[in-house]
């Protein structure tokens, strides 16, 4: 049977090639010309039968493909560095690395304390978090550049990524408002809510359509001052006294502590959930599993 063997010389330029953009600053690092490493890429592209790159303007840009071969590249010569380490009697052991992405519309106070625990795991963590729109940190878990995501929302059945979704906890909603209107809206509730300024989410959130059906539901017609894809935008302008926002209770004291902004009331029936969504059935990242522990036992939840 014939063996397909990996040409490490030819991955090395690529890795390369990959983390500084371009063929022409990859040259002046290996000392060779652009054409040898030009005939390096092709050679690699061929012997795995895929393409790696693809033009991008005057550049080049990694394919999908070529992402995922990139992030496995990292990996083989951080591990090539650390038997250089152990052979020469250097200190061995990089950091361990949890490269987290978290949904761009989830509230960072959140991700914050469900992050918080994982620096118990080991005094030697390097935490990577990157913010996006779900699909595209959907596609990066899918090819391992991230080790877990996480979300308001489970994953999307439709989606055609390969993914579990970990329920972390759930927490009610509430009102709260800058203390120089929230007194106003304290009474009467929620019929008091008709016609009062609101700060909300973007239509396309879980909370925000939740929070509509509500609206619809009890009769209420708010006037939407304004509608925020970033949590932290949305809580700045509701500290400046521009409308009631609501938060998820979890975090109800420390946004109340860093915007000075005052409880109205709870929203009946109304919660929101917390997800990990990772590539395994059964995390196994410590870090990863840090997380799911401590955010289960903090919200009560069965694993």
């Amino acid at each position: 049977m014939r063996m397909n063997w990996l040409n490490y010389h030819h991955l090395q330029y690529f890795w390369i090639v990959s983390r500084e953009g371009s063929v022409a600053r990859a040259s002046e690092i290996l000392h060779v010309t652009p054409a040898t490493i030009s005939i390096q890429l092709k050679e690699l592209e061929s012997s795995l039968g895929v393409e790696l790159f693809k033009k991008a303007g005057r550049g080049l840009a990694l394919t999908e493909m070529g992402e995922a071969v990139q992030a496995y590249a990292q990996d083989i010569f951080s591990t090539g560095q650390e038997l250089l380490d152990m052979v020469h009697g250097r200190p061995v052991g990089g950091p361990t690395v949890l490269r987290v992405g978290i949904k761009d519309v989830m509230p960072k106070v959140v991700a914050y304390q469900l992050l918080e625990p994982t620096f118990e795991v080991t005094d030697n963590l390097r935490l990577c978090c990157y913010e996006g729109d779900i699909g595209k940190l959907l596609a990066d878990l899918a090819i391992h550049k991230l080790d877990v995501v996480l979300s308001d929302t489970p994953i999307d059945p439709s989606l055609k990524v390969r993914a579990y979704s970990h329920l972390l906890g759930e927490s009610e909603v509430s009102f709260v408002a800058a203390r120089s209107i929230a007194k106003k809206y304290k009474k009467g509730f929620p019929e008091c809510l008709n016609g009062a300024p609101m700060l909300l989410p973007m239509s396309n959130t879980y909370l925000r359509r939740s929070l509509e059906y509500w609206f619809e539901e009890n009769g209420i017609r708010p006037r939407i001052v304004g509608e925020f894809d970033d949590s932290a935008m949305l809580k700045i302008m509701g500290r400046a006294g521009h409308g009631i926002f609501p938060i998820v209770n979890v975090i109800r004291k420390e946004v109340e502590s860093m915007y000075g902004v005052e409880w109205i009331a709870d929203i009946p029936h109304l919660t929101e959930k917390f997800y990990a969504i990772s590539v395994e059935r059964k995390v196994k990242h410590p870090a990863v599993l840090r997380i799911t522990e401590q955010a289960r036992r903090r919200f009560a939840i069965s694993p």
